[in-house]
């Protein structure tokens, strides 16, 4: 054991490793939130989910301003999801990755930059640089044999983490083939990338219940992810029913920002169309300090004390 400065040999569990737990147990259907900032991330860290998951569409929404249409560079996103995976090291994030970003070699550097930010899960998509989101028509993608080249780099550059750094980092592999292609070709890319060393298969898109049933029948053996878009191609069902397919993985992406754009929206219209807001009695009540709790005020205060801090005595 090493107690060098009081610190013993015992290394806490990573985000890739929790989540490979999370994984592994067959009889459960993980549910990851979709985040895409830190006030997003907090309240579902708060809400108590076990693992979140960083919307490249958010992203882009929210860092940008701008829609999911690959206008989000490997920084952005790198950033957000290194800001995200920072609030609690003891909840997995999931982050979008795109493309990787160029060829075999940018793929690896970006799967290895997420492993460093501290990134639990990354998903790699088989469409070409100029994408858009996966619920849009119209999708480009890159032949079978380019997109195995980014799955073979992407687990390439884990396992030199690995052996190296001793950093993980689960790898999924998506495919909008089904779209363009069809539901045999899409299979195929994610037999493939398991084949590969991907941990996770994701068919983006899927149009109808049988073809998750079948996605999953086909897969057996892998944990398959769900992506729930309401108002997209894929049907609407319920966690339960997605886990009774044979489902291990369920992501809501874009439930936070349509929450927001709901509730905010309705709040600047008031404002702007009668001058006035009104004010909700529980936000009198808990005045800006609710808000700062929730974002880690009272951690900060503590932790200025016990390093020998006197700033924040009277906050």
């Amino acid at each position: 054991m090493d107690n060098t400065n009081g610190i013993s040999g015992h290394r806490p569990q990573s985000g890739a490793s929790r989540l490979r737990t999370l994984l592994a147990d067959d009889t459960q259907i993980l549910v990851c939130p979709g985040v895409y900032d830190g006030l997003t991330a907090r309240l579902a860290i708060a809400q108590g989910f076990k693992c979140i998951y960083m919307t490249g569409a958010g992203t882009a929404a929210s860092r940008l301003g701008m829609p999911d249409l690959g206008l989000a560079t490997m920084s952005d996103m790198l950033g957000n999801a290194s800001m995200i995976a920072a609030l609690d090291r003891t909840v997995p994030v999931i982050a979008d990755a795109d493309t990787g970003y160029g060829g075999p070699n940018m793929v690896a550097r970006t799967v290895k930059a997420y492993i460093t930010a501290g990134v639990a899960g990354v998903h790699l998509e088989d469409q070409v640089l100029a994408k858009r989101c996966g619920h849009l028509m119209g999708k480009e993608l890159v032949e079978r044999d380019e997109y195995s080249a980014r799955i073979k780099a992407a687990v390439m550059a884990r396992d030199e983490e690995r052996a190296v750094t001793g950093g993980d980092v689960v790898i999924i592999a998506r495919t909008d083939a089904l779209q363009k292609f069809g539901f045999e070709e899409a299979m195929e890319r994610l037999r493939k990338s398991v084949e590969l060393g991907a941990d996770v298969a994701f068919l983006e898109g899927v149009t109808s219940i049988e073809q998750m049933k079948q996605a999953c029948e086909m897969l057996k053996g892998t944990p398959v992810l769900l992506n729930m878009v309401p108002g997209g191609v894929t049907p609407q069902v319920s966690t339960e029913e997605a886990r009774k397919i044979g489902y291990r993985l369920m992501i809501y992406p874009g439930m936070a920002m349509s929450a927001v754009i709901q509730s905010v929206g309705d709040a600047y219209k008031e404002l702007y169309e009668t001058g006035d807001k009104k004010v909700d009695e529980a936000d009198v009540k808990g005045g800006v300090k609710r808000l700062f709790d929730l974002v880690g005020l009272q951690r900060c205060i503590d932790f200025d004390a016990k390093a020998g801090g006197s700033a924040y005595g009277s906050v």
